[in-house]
């Protein structure tokens, strides 16, 4: 069929049209190239990671799940539970400051049964001196292997460089709304090694694995914790391997990713589509004499589309052939490199994806061809004559309006536009997509910023201390011990005895730190019936607290964070519910205010409130704010210490893992905005050369000709500018709502002002330099290109 419609005596003409419109080509050509050699990397690199991702489960047995205990896990327990269909591995590990606080690393004994290590360059740790450390981390703080570390107190060799595969993403928490590569990290050192560290706290994590696979991951998960429950009761953390953010974030990350790439293809496509067709219906309009003429002897409306739409098509594959070539050579290492500077992935082997073809190169043709027919086709369904006359509009012609009060170049310019409605709507619709990518690219980093000064400026603490201190101590043996006195005493001596006993208990956790200020917390989980189940930190706090500034607890009610109140639309007066992490244990709360803590998905009550809601004693506590660093209670009386890093490791993380990315948009949305400009003008121009040279023939001269045509242009982009600013931010806000509703925590969205400023400076600095090329085009126009003209 292609051979035959080449053979078509008009196609003869196509070098020449190709030649006269070289630079649309050029333009269209080199845009789409540069757009799927984009895509075809990214979707190249993406897919040979996700197999590698994919693999990694099978190939270093990855668990099914990991559960810490306060206590080592005794044979015993450990026989009970393995009775239910699972075995159970020693993960335990330790954290450890390194190079004086700059960052923490969490470190493991040698792993070969589970979570296997993939080495990545160097040596694993053999001897006591020796670590292997995380890449990811070690990219971003600047380690190498030879180098020589301090962990603690101690100093080590990094003989080699890993990624663990439980580790892919460097979650430190699972609750955390994002990971942190920068501030922590992983390692694994010999036992030598591990042990040399004396008088640190154990975290005293187990992995299991199923022994056969399971139907429904969520039902045995469920079942298997309802055993260790009620088997054991000082359960740390639960978390199976289908919500460990760590193992997860990765694989959901990559999808999502390609997914959101394509689209964006995929609408580039069908944006270049249109102006392909917008400028082939200026051709035909230009053409209709010819096209009339051709009708009567005999060429049909087949033959003549297939005429129009081939220099497109051929067009858009040669641009798919280069950059799925580009993208299969050159910027798949950059887009993995992208990828390698996110995540602790293990390495990966390129695969030569048919579906990255079919993807970039025969979807983007079937757009193309199905827009421009449908567009192209309906023009050429005309008769004959109407095309022989230039009668091509469907409705008759109106009389063009005038406004009196406009002078005669304001009413030209008025009609220009009204002329080149579709050209402008096109227009409109690329500014618009442009601007968006742009806005993007420039807000992210503001945002980032905007979100690390607010939790700065509104932190808590300096210090959060929460610690190891047991719920309430088991004392039901004294009742026991009194069990034969009188009644009548018996419960004076146990309260006393169980007193005692409390007290001795918490001197553990007292210091003299004159800053220190004992809070209580908990943390409970969204309903996950309602939305996606995250943690919710609960504080009980002291009246009149120096900390949390609410001037009057309420006896009833609590106050909510703003992330909180924001992220799910609560307001004063609602009621928000909670569940216990492990157990089917449900709390109501009402919200009687709203308080500003930037980066925390918290509810606030008085300690009382909070004792008698979660039943403890009157005294208890497990944490302390403080404005400097606690020193006088031991390491392992400490669960976890919150500091500024801590809140502030999303917009850092965020920084170093897209920071690359974002200038890729900023570049890409400007040269797309150029190159939309420069074609949609350029057909404008051509379209109006009858009426520019009657212009010139009537005195007026290039300058004044200029104004006219280009000033209309102008005006255009001027206000589809200024309205894309305003449906460019009601979009991403609502964006960053559907974003982040599906990830633990809340990110703020926030446009800086003098972002409007630079992208309207650059936008016009991008037209100014297109005017310049249409100025000079508009000059080249003869005079007698009006007197050619036959009606």
């Amino acid at each position: 069929m292609v051979g035959d419609n080449m053979k078509n005596p008009i196609n003869r003409r196509l070098p020449f049209i190709f030649k006269d419109e070289l630079g649309k080509y050029i333009v269209i050509f080199l845009f789409m190239t540069l757009s799927i050699a984009l895509i075809s990397g990214f979707i190249v690199a993406d897919s040979s990671m996700i197999k590698a991702y994919n693999d990694s489960f099978e190939k270093y047995n990855i668990e099914d799940g990991h559960f810490e205990l306060s206590d080592e896990l005794d044979d015993d327990l450990k026989t009970t539970l393995e009775k239910e269909n699972v075995k159970i591995y020693d993960l335990q590990y330790i954290e450890q400051s390194v190079d004086n606080n700059k960052s923490t690393l969490r470190i493991f004994k040698p792993r070969d049964k589970v979570n296997k290590v993939c080495l990545m360059s160097g040596e694993l740790a053999t001897k006591e001196n020796e670590v292997a450390i995380d890449r990811m981390y070690a990219e971003n703080n600047n380690y190498h292997v030879g180098d020589t570390v301090t962990i603690g107190d101690k100093k080590f060799h990094i003989s080699g460089l890993i990624a663990l595969s439980d580790y892919s993403a460097l979650f430190s928490n699972n609750s955390d709304l994002m990971f942190d590569s920068i501030k922590f990290g992983v390692a694994v050192m010999s036992k030598e090694g591990y042990n040399s560290f004396e008088n640190t706290k154990i975290h005293y994590n187990y992995a299991w694995l199923y022994n056969e696979k399971v139907n429904n991951e969520v039902n045995a998960a469920n079942d298997f914790l309802s055993v260790l429950v009620k088997k054991s009761g000082n359960i740390e953390d639960f978390v199976p391997q289908y919500i460990n953010q760590a193992i997860q974030f990765t694989g959901d990350g990559m999808g999502g990713d390609q997914m959101m790439m394509e689209v964006l293809l995929y609408i580039i496509i069908v944006i270049m589509a249109f102006v392909f067709a917008v400028t082939t219906l200026n051709t035909i309009e230009n053409e209709a004499p010819m096209i009339g003429t051709l009708r009567a002897m005999g060429y049909t409306k087949k033959e003549l589309l297939m005429h129009y739409m081939i220099l497109p098509v051929l067009v858009t594959l040669l641009a798919a052939f280069v950059g799925n070539v580009l993208g299969y050579t050159i910027l798949k290492d950059y887009m993995a490199g992208l990828y390698y500077g996110s995540y602790s992935l293990p390495t990966y082997v390129t695969i030569w994806s048919l579906e990255a073809f079919i993807k970039t190169t025969l979807i983007p043709i079937i757009i193309m061809i199905i827009i421009n027919v449908a567009i192209i086709i309906n023009k050429l369904k005309l008769s004959p004559l109407r095309f022989i006359r230039k009668d091509l509009k469907k409705t008759k012609k109106r009389k063009m309006f005038t406004i009196q009060k406009l002078s005669f170049f304001h009413q030209f310019r008025l009609s220009v536009i009204i002329q080149n409605i579709s050209s402008y709507a096109t227009l409109f619709v690329g500014i618009f997509f442009a601007l968006t990518l742009l806005m993007f690219g420039m807000v992210m980093r503001p945002i980032l910023n905007h979100y690390q000064d607010l939790v700065i400026d509104n932190l808590t603490a300096d210090y959060q201390y929460v610690l190891n201190m047991p719920d309430d101590v088991d004392t039901s043996f004294v009742e026991e011990m009194f069990s034969n006195i009188p009644e009548v005493f018996r419960e004076t001596f146990v309260n006393m005895i169980q007193d005692t006993y409390q007290d001795e208990i918490d001197n553990y956790f007292l210091t003299d730190n004159k800053d220190a200020e004992k809070f209580s917390m908990s943390v409970l989980k969204t309903l996950p019936e309602n939305t996606i189940e995250e943690s919710v930190s609960i504080y009980g706090i002291e009246n009149n607290s120096q900390y949390i500034h609410i001037k009057k607890l309420p006896e009833k009610g609590v106050y909510i964070s703003k992330d909180l109140s924001d992220k799910y639309n609560l307001k004063e007066g609602d009621t928000i519910s909670l569940k216990e992490s492990y157990e089917d244990v449900r709390y109501t709360f009402q919200i009687a205010g709203i308080y500003e803590a930037p980066g925390s998905m918290a509810l606030y009550m008085s300690k009382q409130v909070f004792n008698d809601t979660f039943n403890h004693t009157d005294n208890y506590f497990n944490g302390y704010f403080s404005s400097s660093q606690i020193k006088d209670i031991k390491d392992e009386y400490i669960s976890s210490i919150i500091t500024v890093d801590d809140m502030t490791k999303v917009s850092r993380q965020l920084d170093v893992s897209m920071g690359d990315m974002f200038e890729v948009v900023k570049g890409f949305s400007i040269i797309m905005f150029a190159i939309l400009i420069y074609l949609l003008t350029k057909m404008i121009i051509e379209n109006n050369v009858v009426s520019i040279s009657m212009i010139k023939i009537l005195g007026f001269n290039n300058r004044e000709i200029s104004s006219l045509y280009i000033s209309a242009t102008t005006i255009v982009v001027i206000v589809s500018t200024l309205i894309s600013f305003i449906l460019t931010t009601i979009l991403l806000s609502k964006i960053f709502i559907i974003v982040f509703s599906n990830y633990s925590g809340w990110l703020p969205f926030y446009v800086e002002p003098v972002i409007y400023i630079k992208m309207f400076i650059m936008t016009i600095l991008a037209y100014l330099l297109v005017m310049l090329l249409q100025m000079r085009k508009i000059k080249q126009i003869p005079m007698d290109e009006a007197l050619k003209s036959v009606e």
